[in-house]
């Protein structure tokens, strides 16, 4: 059941509340969040002495959202509207999570408990970068809405470059300076 279940990611739509130009699912937007994950792991690693596992932040950045499979992508400006509502919903994602993993044989739970579930205190810098990479991945879907003419998402790329330009996670103003930017380019610039 477990794996019948996360091949549902493809069926959850992200960004409910705005008029999209391309549909993007949660599926595909695990895979690009492990992707830039992998990517900010790898930049501390080889310009700021970290000591990452790239491939393991990649791993947990691909099951990052899978309790959306039970709860759907619920909205940012609902999720974050209250200190309160941001705890209830961590509690339903966490549950949302637990119920997944009861989906598996009680001999493979154990692994997969330690990639899905998350916790902010004790995966530190992991689960930050992860949480960053999560943020990139926005604002890059901004970035190609607007750059399709899709004005929908200027105020949510502007909010969200704002939290990015804000970190201080040396990694993720590595990416914004030398890779960020061309996201921006046609296919033959690039």
């Amino acid at each position: 059941m477990f794996f019948a279940l996360l091949f549902r990611l493809k069926y959850i739509n992200r960004w409910g509340l705005m008029r999209s130009f391309r549909t993007e699912n949660v599926s595909e937007h695990s895979l690009e969040v492990a992707i830039i994950a992998h990517a900010l792991a790898e930049i501390g690693v080889a310009y700021f002495d970290k000591t990452y596992n790239p491939a393991q932040i990649a791993l947990k950045a691909i099951y990052h959202d899978v309790s959306e499979i039970f709860t759907g992508d619920l909205p940012s400006p609902i999720k974050y509207y209250t200190d309160e509502m941001k705890k209830s919903y961590k509690t339903i994602e966490h549950e949302a999570d637990i119920n997944l993993l009861s989906k598996l044989p009680e001999d493979l739970r154990t692994s997969y408990a330690d990639i899905i579930l998350h916790d902010e205190s004790s995966d530190g810098e992991e689960y930050k970068l992860i949480k960053a990479a999560d943020k990139l991945c926005a604002y890059i879907k901004c970035v190609e809405e607007i750059s399709s003419g899709n004005h929908e998402f200027t105020k949510a790329g502007e909010d969200i470059y704002k939290t990015l330009d804000i970190t201080d996670l040396v990694e993720v103003k590595y990416f914004i300076e030398n890779f960020l930017p061309y996201f921006n380019n046609t296919i033959d610039e690039i």
